[in-house]
């Protein structure tokens, strides 16, 4: 299960490695390239579900009482010290927006999508830091 954890890490900084080169793009550019805003929304999909899939594991791998929903996957991984706690709550808003891209992507506002392309990345590598963090300490 570990070894699940940090192969999805690496595939999550790969998927970010794309969304920071789709950053040097300006807003207009997103909203009327409709293969570019393609793009941006696929890649932040794909980033905040294999942030979820990571804390699936980790609570399966922990053996913590699993969640109800995606939106609670990050709130336990902070109740449990996975996550330090003010960081859970400051990314749970995250799963919403991915419900938006999977379930009403029609409905995506480019200003949110531009807006979590150009300050979403650092939450995503900050998730990374403290995984790799935990697991870390979880092999010491």
């Amino acid at each position: 299960m570990r070894q699940e954890v940090i192969d999805k890490l690496e595939l999550l900084e790969g998927y970010i490695a794309v969304l920071k080169d789709l950053q040097q793009y300006s807003f207009e550019e997103i909203e009327q390239n409709y293969v570019l805003r393609g793009a941006v929304e696929r890649y932040l999909q794909i980033s905040l579900e294999c942030m979820l899939d990571i804390g699936e594991i980790i609570i399966s791998m922990e053996k913590i009482k699993r969640p109800q929903s995606y939106k609670e996957i990050f709130r336990t991984l902070g109740e449990n010290g996975i996550l330090p706690e003010t960081f859970a709550r400051k990314i749970e808003p995250a799963v919403g927006f991915r419900n938006i891209l999977v379930h009403m992507y029609a409905k995506v506002e480019v200003d949110k999508l531009y807006e979590k392309l150009q300050n979403g990345i650092e939450d995503m590598e900050d998730f990374i830091e403290y995984v790799a963090r935990f697991l870390a300490e979880r092999e010491d």
